[in-house]
């Protein structure tokens, strides 16, 4: 699978798959919306309900995410146990291309450590986060824990339909706690009548500045 690095609207990296036509994260801007959508709009809204939960990722990808939630965690005392899924890992000389630590002024060595940990066994990531990793499909993984928050980051239903069957959502669902949220940028009309049928309350949230303009969050009721 052939991966372009390209730079988008707030100067930070993405990848554009050439065979899929899709790009890893916003062209608008990777850590606008992985910030507002999955930081904002998820993790800090569950971060206020719980202090002790668990996290799964479909399509962890750049790891943006986890270093994002990682960072945003950071001397908070919480406690979060995060399950990343990504079938296609990326390499480790592509890891190093991308400049997400430089533009916020970080270490790399955070954001190194994620992509260099081993995966199927869990690391102590940082004081407040520990992190699995699983190399699969989600369509081939028993979920068992109780998830609690749902970053669900799939490539676009265009691109990847199998991800966004119902089937899918309702495997989703029977593995989240009652009152667990699941965050994704689309907010496409087919979706959420598949999540409000399995029985997700849905509600649309704006979405990033210059890019989507709205964002959906469902909550398991």
């Amino acid at each position: 699978m052939k991966r372009k690095l390209i730079v988008t609207a707030d100067g930070s990296h993405s990848f554009y798959l050439e065979e899929m036509d899709e790009h890893y994260h916003s062209k608008h801007g990777s850590i606008a919306e992985s910030n507002h959508i999955f930081i904002e709009a998820g993790l800090k809204q569950k971060s206020a309900e719980k202090s002790n939960f668990k996290l799964l990722e479909v399509g962890m990808g750049t790891a943006l995410n986890v270093w994002l939630s990682a960072l945003a965690l950071k001397g908070s005392g919480l406690k979060v146990n995060y399950t990343a899924i990504e079938a296609f890992p990326l390499s480790l000389d592509e890891v190093q291309n991308l400049n997400y630590p430089n533009l916020l002024g970080e270490s790399r060595a955070l954001f190194n450590k994620i992509h260099q940990s081993a995966w199927e066994a869990p690391v102590q990531l940082t004081e407040e986060l520990s992190l699995l990793k699983k190399q699969a499909s989600l369509q081939s993984l028993s979920l068992e824990q109780a998830y609690d928050l749902v970053y669900f980051d799939a490539f676009a239903p265009e691109k990847q339909p199998e991800l966004w069957e119902e089937a899918i959502f309702r495997k989703l669902h029977d593995s989240m706690t009652k009152g667990g949220l699941l965050v994704t940028y689309c907010v496409k009309g087919v979706i959420r009548r598949r999540l409000k049928a399995i029985g997700f309350e849905v509600e649309k949230l704006a979405g990033p500045p210059g890019g989507k303009r709205e964002m959906l969050r469902a909550r398991k009721v």
